[in-house]
């Protein structure tokens, strides 16, 4: 049977396709791990949160154990000679069974010194004759002779503990240093000896020591003296944390209560277990990789416990878990593919669109320079425009001044003629001919303002005289403070640079009345290595860099294209609150031979002349 070949050459999509099935397996098994991590993560967190609510729990009883021993001190306290009956109606009222199960018993401890160990049991034993039945006959344990003792005398219930009545408690070495150091600190106290409550139970004690009420006790020496005994708990370690497991809404949580400063009985080396929920065949089938594991620690009466949980991995994870991670790497596969299959189409794209693109750079190049080239012709027009409109202006204003100035100042004087002559015998004609005279004045006095607005004669006087002149009248118009500093040292000017730099001066002075709200304007105007400084500033609101081209605001636009014109420099300094700096740096184009000779500006013909002209009429 013919069998077709096909080789890389004719398939060169082969390479692409294992490229995009390895990459998408890739990412499947990067979310896959991800998402796993994420999920135990979230459940150790959780886990750690029981934890703490345990541990919590656990401390909360602890306290309430230590609140009830120092209830049965202060009852001790406040009475020297407490009776067994007073004793007994106090712990019933405890109802420690309801209010406090974990506590097995509440006891008081004498204690005796070997001098009036017979006076004692004397007493004892006459004590009891008095009560009900329940307590055994009296007798110190363990027999023997010892320096002091600390015999338990009080015992409540009696009917669980009638074993340990008479028991020195001190006999132990482990619990007469804990004695001694409650005795001298007036602190509670436990030795972390465990204590037998029953045939099944294990627990712990705590003792508190006991003042005579009418002796201080403010130092050892005082305490010491006034040491009667002390007043102890017996608690189920077991019932102490089974109320706290009790809360956590997971099973199969396994705690370790450990006091690492006290040293198991069987092993000197390891640290004495209080508690341990699980059985020994259980303990052996934990691990590290498979269980979550938090160790927090516990305060006991100034002994640090630690307590242990663990919990499997799979008790905190639900059924949804196990299936979230291949959702992840599913997704992570397609989303991979979709991408590579995207992006290859994108380079492939990429490659045409690079061929179209070589294509129309030459064409774009070209047409780059054919923009640059209309560019500077539109530049050189401006320039053209502007040279153009400033000799109109200066012209405009020659012909305003020498004919209608000239026809103006000839009226004032007829009408002023008309007015004199019309004095003393024509009153209405000589108030008509006055509102005239004033008519005309104020004609010629617009005239002026209108032949200074098209091109000031000042600036035929030169660059500074017309910066000064514009600068007081800007000082009159608006009430603002200014500033001026020059330093031209009278050189001849180019006159399209000086007539430029005066517009930029007017223009910037014309945008701070009107935007700046300044109190204070200063102008410099400086010459060096043949170059034009002009910096204007002020004080006043400042402005956002984004506002500079803001539309429909052309005075700073209006600037930047003089400077160009004349191939300066032209920067702007601002900042909201903080001012606005314009600074113009141009080509003086001085004539440093001879200067040009400064031709006054043509003025207002004299009265007397017009007078002349007009007899010779």
């Amino acid at each position: 049977m013919y069998m077709p070949s096909f080789t890389v050459s004719r398939l060169p999509w082969l390479p692409a396709y294992w490229t995009g099935i390895v990459l998408s397996c890739s990412v499947g098994a990067l979310f896959y791990a991800a998402t796993e991590k994420t999920i135990e993560a979230d459940a150790s967190e959780r886990f750690r949160n029981m934890a703490l609510t345990a541990q919590s729990a656990i401390i909360g009883r602890i306290k309430t154990y230590t609140d009830v021993l120092r209830g049965s001190a202060s009852l001790f306290q406040t009475q020297n000679e407490l009776t067994r009956e007073q004793f007994h109606n106090y712990v019933d009222g405890l109802n420690l069974e309801q209010e406090f199960p974990g506590i097995e018993t509440i006891n008081f401890a004498r204690h005796v010194m070997d001098a009036d160990r017979a006076v004692f049991e004397e007493v004892q034993r006459h004590d009891l004759a008095k009560v009900a039945s329940g307590y055994p006959p009296f007798a110190i344990k363990p027999a023997g002779k010892r320096e002091e003792y600390t015999v338990l005398t009080y015992i409540e219930p009696i009917s669980a503990w009638a074993h340990k009545f008479g028991a020195d408690v001190q006999a132990l070495p482990a619990v007469e240093a804990s004695l001694a150091e409650s005795r001298d600190t007036g602190l509670p106290t436990s030795s972390g000896t465990k204590v037998s409550l029953n045939s099944t139970t294990v627990g712990l004690g705590m003792r508190m020591p006991i003042y005579r009420a009418d002796m201080p006790h403010n130092s050892v020496g005082e305490r010491r003296l006034a040491y009667v005994g002390s007043v102890g708990i017996g608690f189920s370690v077991q019932n102490l944390v089974r109320g706290a497991l009790d809360d956590i809404p997971v099973h199969n949580v396994r705690l370790r209560l450990v006091d690492p400063q006290a040293l198991a009985v069987q092993s000197r080396r390891q640290p004495q277990v209080l508690y341990d929920n699980m059985s020994g065949a259980e303990r052996e089938t934990i691990s590290d990789r498979k269980y979550f594991h938090v160790s927090l620690p516990v305060e006991f009466n100034r002994r640090l416990w630690e307590a242990h949980f663990s919990i499997h991995k799979q008790n905190l994870y639900t059924g949804f878990d196990a299936y979230v991670p291949w959702l992840a790497m599913l997704a992570g596969m397609t989303s991979s593919a979709l991408l590579y299959a995207l992006f290859h189409t994108l380079a492939s794209s990429r490659r045409r669109a690079l061929k179209l693109a070589q294509d129309m750079t030459q064409e774009l190049r070209s047409s780059e320079g054919r923009l640059q080239i209309s560019n500077e012709n539109l530049r050189r027009l401006a320039a053209h425009a502007e040279n153009i409109k400033e000799g109109e202006r200066k012209r405009i204003a020659r012909e305003i001044h020498d004919d209608l100035g000239q026809n103006l100042l000839a009226l004032r004087i007829e009408a002023d003629l008309l007015a004199s002559r019309t004095s003393a015998r024509h009153h209405q004609l000589h108030a008509r001919a006055k509102r005239t005279l004033q008519q005309i004045d104020m004609t010629i006095k617009s005239v002026r303002q209108i032949i200074n607005d098209l091109r000031p004669n000042v600036l035929d006087l030169g660059l500074g005289a017309a910066v000064d002149w514009q600068v007081a009248q800007f000082r009159q118009r608006t009430g603002i403070v200014c500033d001026v500093m020059e330093d031209l040292d009278d050189m001849a000017i180019d006159d399209g640079c000086a007539t430029a730099l005066f517009r930029i001066l007017q223009e910037s002075l014309t945008n701070i009345s009107r935007h700046a709200q300044a109190t204070r304007v200063r102008v410099e105007l400086r010459l060096l290595h043949a170059r034009i400084t002009m910096t204007i500033s002020d004080n006043g609101v400042g402005m956002d860099a984004s506002n500079r081209h803001k539309p429909g605001s052309f005075g700073l636009v209006g600037i930047e294209e003089r400077v160009k014109i004349l191939g300066g420099t032209f920067t702007v300094t601002s900042r909201p609150g903080a001012g606005t700096t314009i600074e113009v740096s141009v080509s003086a184009a001085l004539n440093l031979a001879v200067p040009a000779p400064i031709m006054p500006a043509p003025a207002l013909p004299s009265v007397a002349a017009i007078v002349r002209k007009l007899t010779r009429v």
